[in-house]
């Protein structure tokens, strides 16, 4: 499972409070009189980079139930600095959901991560499945596609180094990926291990892009530039 935008969110008051006779309930509280911002402004210039991100990607009983209780839950991600970037939805399974934050402090991340409060926030939306959870550097983002149609592709495989990897996919030509269907979007690496690959693509052709994913020549450079075992490949539409 599994474009950066503007990092602003919604300010909602998530709370939670117990019976008297200790019988834990959830309750999420929307506030009514709070300064809202529209989620979706697009960036007007490239990101800093390199710059971190945290990609979670999980499966949600119901993506519109789900979806409200992440965007109530925004005021604590904000305190612990994590910034929204975006919120992906597979389309072959429409409640995969990927989210992609980005953390003002790793280590204040994964505390906010670790913590066990999470998991009950995240059952009482709706989250049926173990987080997968991953820690990248971005390298590379092109603006120029981020409003390409909105569908998404993405890569993630792990190589023997990192360094020959990125002249082998320099080598393939972003000319040769577009002419394909695949714009480059974001490259980036592993923060605990460098040399995972996270590659996003902009598709501009769904057919072509399938057709290259299969293609067996692709298959022959990734091998020849050091992929190891079958990468795990996604298609995404935003749903910001």
């Amino acid at each position: 499972m599994r474009k950066i935008h503007l990092f602003i969110a919604l300010l909602i008051t998530l709370s939670f409070a117990s019976c008297k006779d200790n019988t834990e309930k959830t309750i999420i509280e929307e506030t009514t009189e709070v300064e809202t911002t529209e989620v979706n402004q697009e960036l007007d210039n490239a990101p800093t980079l390199p710059m971190d991100v945290i990609t979670v990607y999980h499966t949600v009983k119901d993506y519109d139930s789900w979806r409200r209780g992440f965007d109530a839950d925004s005021v604590a991600r904000n305190a612990s600095g994590l910034s929204f970037v975006a919120v992906e939805r597979s389309i072959e399974k429409p409640n995969d959901v990927k989210i992609v934050l980005a953390p003002s402090d790793m280590d204040d991340a994964k505390s906010f991560i670790d913590n066990p409060r999470l998991k009950t926030v995240m059952d009482s939306l709706g989250v049926l499945s173990k987080p997968e959870i991953h820690f990248w550097n971005i390298l590379r983002y092109n603006t120029e596609h981020k409003k390409d149609g909105g569908t998404r592709l993405e890569i993630t495989h792990k190589v023997n180094d990192f360094d020959t990897w990125v002249k082998g996919y320099d080598g393939e030509g972003k000319e040769t990926r577009a002419a394909n269907g695949l714009n480059d979007l974001a490259l980036g690496r592993g923060v605990d291990d460098p040399n995972m690959v996270h590659v996003v693509f902009a598709v501009s052709d769904m057919d072509k892009a399938k057709a290259r994913i299969n293609d067996p020549e692709l298959k022959k450079l990734m091998e020849e530039a050091g992929v190891m075992g079958a990468p795990t490949i996604t298609f995404y539409k935003d749903a910001n």
